[in-house]
C-alpha cells in the first residue's frame, strides 16, 4: 500500500434498510398528503397542511438517512471518522488503539485518557465487511507506527 492510498468504508446493510424506509416514508406522508382533503372528519385542510404533511414525510426520510452517513477513511498518517454529524481526524500518533468490543454495534477508535471515538462506519451487522474493515484499519495503524519508530530513530 503506497503512501497516499486512502482506504474507505461504510456501512452496507444500514443503506439497504435506510434507503427503502426512507422511500416508504415520503410514499406514506405524500398519499396522506393528498388524501387530507377529502377525509370525511368535518375538519376543512388547506393546501398549506397537504404540504406541511409532506414535508413531515421528507423531515423523517432524512431522519432516517443520516444513518446512511458514516464513513471512515485512513492513510498511513491520519484516521478520519464521520458519523451521524460530524467528521474529525486524528493523526495515528493521537491513536492508542482500534477495538471491537464484545456485544457493541460499532467499532471504536481508543484515544488517551482513556477516551473513544465511536467508528460507526464499521458495524457489527455487516459481518465480514467489518472484519475486513478492522484488519485493513488496524494494518494501518500498525504500518503507522512502524513508519513513526523509523523515522524517529537516532541516526548513528
Amino acid at each position: 500500500m503506497g503512501v497516499s492510498d486512502t482506504v474507505t468504508f461504510r456501512p452496507k446493510r444500514v443503506r439497504l434498510v435506510a434507503v427503502p424506509v426512507a422511500i416508504g416514508l415520503i410514499t406514506v406522508f405524500v398519499v396522506i398528503a393528498i388524501l387530507l382533503r377529502n377525509t370525511p372528519t368535518g375538519a376543512y385542510f388547506e393546501l398549506s397542511d397537504q404540504v406541511a404533511m409532506a414535508m413531515v414525510g421528507v423531515l423523517l426520510a432524512g431522519g432516517v438517512l443520516l444513518l446512511t452517513r458514516p464513513r471512515v477513511r485512513a492513510q498511513r498518517e491520519w484516521i478520519e471518522v464521520r458519523n451521524l454529524l460530524g467528521s474529525t481526524r486524528y493523526r495515528w500518533s493521537d491513536v492508542r488503539g482500534l477495538s471491537f468490543p464484545d456485544g457493541a454495534a460499532w467499532a471504536r477508535l481508543e484515544l488517551p485518557a482513556d477516551e473513544y471515538v465511536s467508528v460507526m462506519a464499521v458495524q457489527s451487522a455487516d459481518g465480514a465487511r467489518a472484519v475486513t474493515a478492522m484488519r485493513a484499519l488496524r494494518a494501518l495503524y500498525k504500518d503507522a507506527a512502524a513508519y513513526r519508530d523509523a523515522t524517529t530513530q537516532p541516526k548513528s
